[in-house]
């Protein structure tokens, strides 16, 4: 399609747009950033800019949590922050700028309390095509304290003043434009595409998980998939503490793990049949036995090739952590796969870890390094079997 718009065959170019929208919609959802990145280095592919315009303004995470956010080109950035409809708290759409304008100025020092007036002109002038789209005055009182008054100095003087008398005195007039606050969504995704079950996999992974599940050597076509996917937590919603692991999934049987790993385009994953139990007294695990559990390794991006590996030792398949512990550790499956996290937080360290070298509890390793890793979300689905 590029190759087509580069050569200016304008009416191939429409005809492969509409196809990929028609068509690929999973397959966007999958390379959303590329994809994103790609349509705004060019001005030809509006069908498919609105397209991907209308999914982020409902799950703006896809972008402002990418790896990437900030190299996110200035013109893809503006035709988001122009929308009524953006599914944000406005300010959490101020960090996410002060954060990309930043990134766009390397020489910036990291402690803001280090800035001179230069530094605060060279971001205001990054910024100057966005900061006009920020909807200052439907900021909570709070929040504008906190999160906007350090960076008083990128912003005109006069909306200074007005913010300022307007927290004060709310019914007074300003001679700021106040623009309207952002809706909650009403309108639905294009009736093109289903709507996203996660920000991670896509319906392709749910059939191929669900394959495994039931044992298939082939993979359960996107029709006949006999499974629905029900979305229990989600780290970058529900928090990345292991804590809320035990606290949210206590209970469930018949869940999917899914881990995007920070740094590489692997998502690892698990399944684990059996009831998950927050409620082992003490200092010592249970394991708990099963022969149907299974990790896995989804193709993605340049990994071509998913990875199944069933549990070997079903005494060692999972393993239940004493409340103890919970604070630490998140789910074990043997030490194929687990999540593991001294500071609370699985996003702040490298202690995740697939490690078949110790107990061989699983048929394979899913990665040819042991190193721990971090990561940029995870999800936990309930596996439901359709009743049509």
């Amino acid at each position: 399609m590029v190759t087509a718009d580069e050569f200016e065959i304008e009416e191939l170019t429409k005809k492969l747009e509409n196809l990929l929208i028609e068509t690929q919609s999973s397959w966007l959802k999958s390379h959303f950033s590329l994809v994103y990145r790609s349509i705004f280095s060019r001005n030809s592919f509006k069908d498919l800019e609105k397209f991907c315009n209308d999914i982020v303004a409902k799950y703006p995470n896809l972008i402002f949590d990418a790896e990437d956010f900030t190299s996110l080109q200035e013109s893809a950035l503006v035709s988001l922050l122009k929308r009524d409809d953006l599914q944000l708290e406005e300010v959490i759409i101020w960090e996410y700028i002060i954060k990309w304008g930043i990134a766009q100025n390397s020489t910036l020092p990291v402690d803001l309390k280090e800035w001179n007036k230069g530094n605060f002109t060279t971001l205001k002038t990054t910024l100057q095509q966005c900061l006009p789209l920020i909807r200052y005055f439907h900021i909570p009182g709070i929040d504008f304290l906190k999160k906007i008054k350090p960076y008083k100095k990128i912003l005109d003087k006069q909306l200074w003043e007005d913010l300022t008398q307007y927290f004060i005195a709310p019914d007074q007039p300003v001679e700021s434009i106040i623009l309207p606050p952002r809706t909650s969504f009403v309108q639905e995704l294009p009736t093109r595409t289903t709507e996203p079950i996660s920000t991670i996999i896509t319906y392709e992974h749910v059939a191929e998980i669900s394959s495994w599940i039931d044992r298939k050597s082939s993979t359960y076509s996107l029709t006949n998939t006999p499974y629905e996917f029900q979305l229990i937590l989600r780290g970058s919603v529900n928090g990345f503490a292991p804590q809320t692991f035990w606290d949210t999934c206590h209970g469930h049987a018949s869940t999917v793990v899914i881990i995007k790993v920070k740094g590489t385009e692997e998502i690892l994953g698990s399944y684990n049949p059996l009831i998950w139990d927050s409620n082992i007294a003490g200092y010592n695990h249970r394991w708990d036995n099963t022969n149907d559990s299974f990790i896995f390794s989804l193709k993605n991006g340049n990994i071509q090739n998913s990875i199944l590996s069933r549990v070997k030792i079903p005494t060692n398949a999972i393993l239940n952590i004493c409340k103890s512990s919970q604070r630490i550790c998140g789910p074990y499956f043997g030490h194929g796969l687990y999540m593991y996290s001294p500071s609370s937080n699985f996003t702040l360290d490298n202690n995740c870890l697939c490690n078949n070298d110790v107990g061989h509890f699983y048929e394979r390793p899913l990665r040819t390094i042991t190193d721990g890793f971090s990561i940029v979300d995870y999800e936990v689905f309930k596996v439901i079997k359709k009743t049509n």
